[in-house]
């Protein structure tokens, strides 16, 4: 009863937060999706300093904690004049680190196409640019679709990391309802439900997408 009273009474502080939790997870992944092509098709350069720079930075940013690389955005490149607002700082971190992923992804998917199509498109006339944008991508798309999906469920579960710059998402709002009303637990409770419904709801509107995607394909 307590749980739902504190969510009744509090609902602005915790539907606030769900919006910057969800803008910010959305961005993240949009932006983080373009990148994230670019990326690939860089690692897949026949240039190697191009596969050099790609491979670096999908490598640094699997391999550094999230929080490091906010902390270094935020904090860390106003000493060279670059400066952001908190949730600027959140939305460019969250952006690098997931075109890092979904770089990998496409990548995958890229590789996952027939090359027997990508030789009959060449044959037919089409340069490599023409081939990768109407035969290569479009499938490669298609069959990683359910892994972005799950790239935007972690995305909105790791951006919390963004409380600690001030932006006012979901654990920002439990703890500064915490200081309110000196309920500790309780907040932390209504914030993990509705993270749980959040990432509930999306996984199964993706394995219904993921199940119609292959009805087709059978189809």
């Amino acid at each position: 009863m307590e749980l739902l009273n504190m969510a009744y009474e509090y609902r602005n502080f915790f539907l606030t937060g769900m919006q910057y939790t969800l803008l910010l997870a959305v961005i993240g992944v949009f932006c983080g999706f373009v990148l994230g092509i670019a990326v690939a098709l860089l690692r897949m350069s026949r240039l190697w300093p191009l596969r050099f720079i790609a491979t670096a930075w999908v490598e640094f940013l699997r391999g550094t904690p999230m929080l490091v690389q906010l902390f270094l955005i935020h904090y860390g490149l106003p000493e060279f004049g670059l400066e952001f607002s908190p949730i600027q700082s959140g939305a460019i971190t969250l952006t690098i680190n997931s075109s890092a992923y979904l770089a990998e992804i496409f990548r995958a998917g890229i590789q996952g196409v027939d090359r027997g199509q990508v030789e009959a498109s060449r044959s037919l006339g089409m340069k490599q640019g023409m081939t990768m944008r109407y035969i290569v991508l479009p499938q490669a798309l298609k069959s990683v679709l359910p892994a972005i999906g799950n790239e935007f469920i972690t995305i909105i579960k790791e951006s919390s990391i963004v409380s600690m710059i001030g932006v006012a998402d979901l654990l920002f709002q439990a703890r500064t309802i915490t200081t309110i009303t000196y309920e500790g637990l309780t907040p932390l409770v209504v914030i993990a439900l509705m993270y749980f419904v959040l990432t509930f709801i999306l996984s199964k509107l993706l394995g219904r997408l993921e199940r119609r995607l292959n009805t087709d394909d059978r189809g």
